[in-house]
């Protein structure tokens, strides 16, 4: 199979996954009044993030060939997706979910940022044990459970950081913290993956090769095993990383946009 062959036949086209999108967007521009703005955008934009990284030829390659194939698939499915969710709902629309008393209740003890950073950080780790992820690549309906998992505590995570409802994010500079913390556990994870010996995720040691991908990936573009793990560890550890050194970067500027005698309050308490 040729690299063209590979990004044009190896789509999943799921009806679970295009069903769940387009009602995504269906619901939110319904609860928007199919309003076309900036935040409109940035929804729209995660919904693709989340159609690209489940259907596309990642989902092929991650499934059977490529240990970073799968790591790039749940960096997007960590670090952008929630992100551009959040970041496109308008203010009105959180506000008006924080009126139930059941979902009030629920963000209440959700958004707390230790409950909201432990949940985020500890379900990537506990996925990454071989134990685990290699039960993903052996039955769907643990896979799919995983995905799922990744999405809602990665909503969690980023909750206190980009609520709807500016007053009720962290402050900047206790964004910042809560943010290094995040990268520095994911550096620790993307190290730890980056330096284990070759074959942490057996599967992908002798993968089926049901469609013929092996010689291109093997031979023409050098992906063994071990640089193939090497390339999944060090996903997570670089780029994953800059993922939240952006989000420290836009509270800094957050921080700095502010009037004086507000960053003075923060610096007196």
């Amino acid at each position: 199979m040729t690299l063209w062959q590979l990004l044009t036949t190896t789509w999943t086209w799921a009806p679970s996954v295009i069903g769940g999108c387009v009602a995504l967007v269906g619901i939110y521009l319904a609860a928007v009044h199919v309003r076309f703005n900036r935040k409109t955008v940035l929804f729209v934009g995660g919904v693709s993030v989340l159609f690209v990284a489940l259907e596309s030829p990642l989902e092929a390659l991650g499934d059977t060939y490529l240990f970073s194939a799968h790591m790039l698939q749940h960096l997007l499915l960590i670090l952008l997706v929630p992100p551009l969710l959040l970041l496109g709902i308008p203010r009105p629309l959180g506000q008006l979910l924080l009126t139930y008393p059941f979902t009030r209740r629920v963000e209440q003890i959700l958004s707390r940022p230790v409950v909201a950073w432990l949940l985020g950080t500890g379900t990537v780790w506990v996925w990454h044990l071989p134990l685990l992820y290699n039960a993903t690549l052996l039955s769907e309906t643990i896979h799919i459970v995983e995905h799922l998992c990744f999405l809602v505590t990665a909503t969690i995570f980023w909750w206190p950081v980009l609520n709807p409802v500016v007053e009720k994010r962290l402050l900047p500079l206790a964004s910042i913290p809560y943010l290094f913390a995040a990268a520095a556990s994911s550096s620790g994870l993307g190290i730890i993956l980056t330096f284990a010996s070759p074959g942490l995720y057996p599967a992908y040691l002798h993968p089926v090769d049901t469609l013929g991908l092996l010689p291109l990936l093997r031979q023409q573009w050098g992906l063994t095993p071990a640089v193939d793990q090497q390339l999944g560890g060090l996903l997570m550890w670089v780029p994953g990383s800059l993922i939240y050194l952006s989000g420290i970067i836009g509270a800094l500027a957050r921080w700095y946009g502010q009037p004086d005698e507000n960053r003075e309050t923060v610096y007196a308490s």
